[in-house]
């Protein structure tokens, strides 16, 4: 996905995906990456969560539209 330009449009690309499945991409530092997949499931005024469901457990990990927005996580729907 082509990351986004602007915060209004982070949030309305996410707003429009609530429901549906994502990979996320985390930049850990230092070239490590995390790819993960899940459902966005909440937003919130500065964070919007995602739950993972991964070997029978179930974990729930909050990003905020900034982290999208600088590209420390990437979404791919």
């Amino acid at each position: 996905m082509r990351q986004p330009v602007s915060m209004s449009k982070v949030y309305n690309l996410i707003q429009h995906n609530i429901g549906k499945r994502v990979l996320i991409r985390t930049n850990q530092g230092r070239n490590r990456f995390d790819e993960e997949e899940g459902v966005i499931e909440t937003m919130h005024p500065h964070v919007f969560c995602v739950k993972i469901d991964s070997e029978g457990t179930v974990k729930t990990l909050s990003f905020s539209y900034t982290d999208v927005l600088i590209r420390d996580v990437e979404l791919v729907f």
